[in-house]
């Protein structure tokens, strides 16, 4: 058991959230009862997962998305009333960590999604630092972007999308996870020969077919299962605490 302030001090000192211009607050965003026990962690804060985890009894939430995001609108009303109601009434602590959790080099939602796809990384490009770029861990290529597809198609366990203009072999590919579609050109820029995202916007496929580098968009939530879990693992384990992971269903 520990209490909630050294818990954040854990996350902040693993995570370090001072180093990264976001969108939201890093960090504690809903305190909860003083003694924690028991955290379960989960992709976004939503209405599901706060229910799942007052049925797993809780004393901490552990997300990716969180529930203050920069220019939303203030007011506790509908949606966010009633996830504030149960987090109060529930006396539980959520702590949300958004780009400092996509960024960490072993334990955050882009290591851990290359990992998960047997993907290794020795560059980083983009906004922040945040698109990995590598190649396979044994060092081949997939024939073709269609081949890549198809393997991280079977490994995500979701169908996906993939502009693929050419058959050429794939043997650099960046990724990030998310909606990470406006960091395409920085990708493209690095050399790769795919490019590996949650979402794809309307642009992005026109720029795949001139520029003959796939794109493949993967899920938002299906690309960011894999950080908050991990990263809730190694600090429980740390402090002694219980973790549970629960994936919400979530077709995005």
């Amino acid at each position: 058991m520990t209490d909630f302030k050294t818990l954040l001090q854990a996350f902040d000192q693993l995570l370090q959230p001072e180093r990264f211009k976001d969108y939201g607050p890093n960090g504690l965003q809903v305190e909860g009862k003083h003694a924690v026990q028991k955290i379960v962690s989960g992709v976004t804060a939503s209405l599901d997962l706060i229910d799942a985890a007052i049925e797993a009894q809780a004393d901490a939430i552990f997300v990716h998305h969180g529930l203050f995001w920069r220019g939303q609108d203030g007011r506790v009303v509908g949606w966010m009333k009633e996830r504030l109601q149960k987090l109060l009434a529930h006396n539980i602590n959520l702590y949300a960590y958004h780009l400092p959790l996509d960024a960490h080099p072993e334990l955050g939602n882009n290591a851990q999604l290359g990992q998960v796809l047997g993907l290794k990384a020795h560059a980083w490009c983009g906004d922040q630092n945040l698109v990995s770029v590598g190649q396979a861990l044994n060092g081949q290529s997939f024939d073709n972007a269609q081949a890549l597809a198809a393997h991280v198609q079977a490994l995500l366990g979701r169908h996906i999308t993939c502009v693929a203009p050419s058959v050429h072999p794939i043997r650099r590919v960046a990724w990030c996870s998310g909606g990470a579609q406006s960091y395409f050109e920085a990708a493209i820029a690095e050399g790769v020969e795919a490019f590996i995202t949650g979402e794809i916007s309307e642009p992005q496929a026109h720029i795949a077919k001139e520029t003959g580098v796939a794109f493949l968009a993967c899920g938002h939530h299906a690309t960011e299962r894999y950080g908050a879990p991990a990263v809730a693992a190694h600090v429980a384990a740390a402090l002694g605490l219980n973790h549970q992971f629960i994936d919400i269903h979530n077709p995005a």
